[in-house]
């Protein structure tokens, strides 16, 4: 499902209008926002051993000066900071001070949503007392801060990321190839780097032009002329190899969703920890740069990197930089078709690709109380998955693949984190994954009310739905034929790196993002494009092409190919 998301700095994006996780279906996300930072501002002056001013003074501190953040951390703080002070200086916990200042809201006959246990007083006596302490002013100021794209020096970045969202093509893009020179706002992190970005006809993935005998045309760093024999290096590196790209119809496991968790604990918050906080929202809180699909940079968030992109590259040089990383945080079968309309390739002028349709779980997750009925049916999914495949059929050209990889199982959430410590509970021990999963749950904001849950039926439900989907999927690779590509399928592989994993020494709940307690993390993103690749390589061998021979040529000749 498409998400309600804004991508500023942590303290506006998190206290109004946004949201921890980026397929819910509520506008909850003020109030998940704002029991997170009065926790954060609450920890930072216990563990910094000060007062709740300079603890949020020091939130303000940390946030990096690029993009006016730590500008709007201040205006925020304004606004809100005095209030939220007085609160805490009277130990109100966060459930309390942001009931009080209205950022929360109990509606009518809905249970009262919580993160932290209750108050001695019971929560209503404190909500009541606390509501006594806050000004009428407070109110007015919320309801004037309409969100945080009414900041004026955020409005243009409001825009910008708005406008990506819409489109999922670059916002620095000259010449109008889908393909960008920045890595940001969809650029050069989701997609080959265009070398060229005055010309249309020079980007990555198409048939070199001549045999790029003058000019880099497919950007994969090859060109010129060989002066031992007057070949073009092109031709004699290239031709023949079966060169193609690889590229991903994805979610926001795909895109590689992240919140670092240092952003959110304590005793870890540095002016370090948030120095790529502004890249990280121009990327919409992805990283597909370190993705199982298309990474090709060294990972900084934890893990390593590993991907298909990478060993394709690897078994030919000649695939530099033929990557798209088309995903969306909200990703499914019900709007990949809007994907599939941003990604770039042409029959008439581009060289084969490899697409992998991986929606792992937006089918059958959703933030609705009645999430069953607003999973996808088997026919839905079908039917949409196969107008995809026709629309791809269109645009491909011949000799490309598509591996469909079926849903998650994600009853391995809730087995192995429920009775875990959240981050925001593991400096007092007072909040649980089922704590935190039952606060979304309440909201009706959680990604994924069926597994998130402490109902073993609903898990369960959840899990056969997937499987469904998932022998849809099955069966359209065993039916469907097509002119330009063949089909595949493939299970998402989440068991066999649990057992990879674990027989390395580590635990199943090291797999799962922390802070989000709900993707797939840089591990799993590793150990799964690994598992994949040599499945692939096992049971299809022709979809990856040839080894190229000329490899360690390439290299000597080209080096690092212009990099990424």
């Amino acid at each position: 499902m498409a998400p309600s998301f804004n991508f500023m700095l942590l303290f506006v994006l998190l206290l109004k209008g946004a949201s921890l996780v980026p397929n819910v279906q509520n506008k909850q996300h003020s109030c998940i926002g704002c029991v997170l930072v009065v926790s954060i501002i609450e920890q930072l002056a216990q563990v910094h051993n000060s007062t709740a001013k300079e603890a949020l003074e020091r939130l303000c501190r940390y946030l990096p000066e690029k993009l006016h953040l730590q500008g709007a951390c201040i205006l925020t703080a304004e606004i809100f900071g005095p209030h939220i002070i007085k609160l805490m200086e009277h130990k109100m916990n966060p459930d309390v001070v942001c009931h009080s200042i209205g950022l929360c809201k109990q509606k009518p006959g809905q249970p009262f949503c919580h993160l932290y246990p209750p108050p001695k007083m019971g929560f209503s006596v404190a909500i009541k007392e606390s509501e006594s302490m806050v000004a009428n002013q407070l109110k007015e100021n919320i309801h004037r801060l309409s969100g945080v794209c009414s900041v004026p020096f955020l409005k243009q970045l409001c825009e910008k990321i708005q406008s990506l969202i819409r489109s999922k093509l670059p916002f620095e893009d000259f010449d109008g190839d889908k393909f960008s020179l920045y890595p940001t706002l969809r650029g050069y992190h989701w997609r080959g780097r265009d070398c060229d970005d005055m010309q249309a006809s020079v980007y990555p993935g198409r048939r070199p032009d001549n045999w790029d005998v003058d000019k880099d045309s497919n950007c994969n760093g090859i060109w010129g002329v060989d002066p031992k024999d007057g070949i073009a290096y092109e031709q004699k590196f290239c031709k023949g190899t079966e060169s193609k790209g690889i590229i991903l119809l994805g979610d926001s496991a795909g895109a590689h969703f992240h919140i670092p968790p240092e952003w959110v604990t304590a005793s870890q918050m540095s002016v370090k920890a948030f120095s790529n906080l502004p890249e990280a929202f121009a990327d919409e809180l992805d990283w597909p740069q370190f993705s199982g699909a298309t990474g090709f940079l060294n990972s900084t968030i934890g893990g390593w990197t590993e991907s298909l992109y990478l060993y394709l590259r690897k078994r030919n040089r000649c695939n530099h930089r033929d990557y798209q990383n088309i995903s969306k945080n909200g990703g499914s079968s019900q709007n990949v078709l809007e994907l599939v309309k941003s990604l770039a390739r042409s029959q008439q002028s581009d060289k084969p690709a490899i697409v992998i349709f991986s929606m792992i779980g937006n089918d059958v997750c959703n933030g609705y109380p009645d999430t069953v009925e607003h999973m996808t049916r088997p026919e839905q999914m079908r039917a949409s998955v196969m107008q995809a495949l026709q629309y791809l059929n269109g645009l491909l050209p011949k000799g490309s693949h598509v591996l469909l990889t079926g849903l998650v199982d994600g009853r391995f959430l809730w087995d192995n984190l429920h009775d875990r410590f959240y981050p925001l509970g593991q400096l007092n021990k007072d909040v649980t994954y089922e704590h935190f999963f039952s606060f979304l749950s309440c909201l009706q904001s959680a990604p994924c009310v069926g597994w998130m849950s402490a109902n073993a039926t609903l898990r369960n439900l959840t899990s056969e739905r997937a499987l469904q989907l998932s022998s849809v999927l099955k069966e359209l690779a065993k039916s469907e034929k097509y002119a330009n590509f063949d089909v595949f399928y493939m299970d998402y592989p989440l068991k066999e790196v649990a057992e990879m994993w674990q027989k390395s020494g580590g635990e199943a709940w090291q797999l799962i993002e922390p802070v989000d307690g709900f993707h797939p993390n840089q591990v799993v993103s590793a150990l799964g494009a690994r598992i994949i690749w040599k499945k692939i390589l096992h049971e299809w061998p022709h979809v990856l092409g040839k080894e190229n021979p000329s490899n360690d040529e390439i290299v000597a000749v080209f080096k690092d190919q212009g990099g990424h």
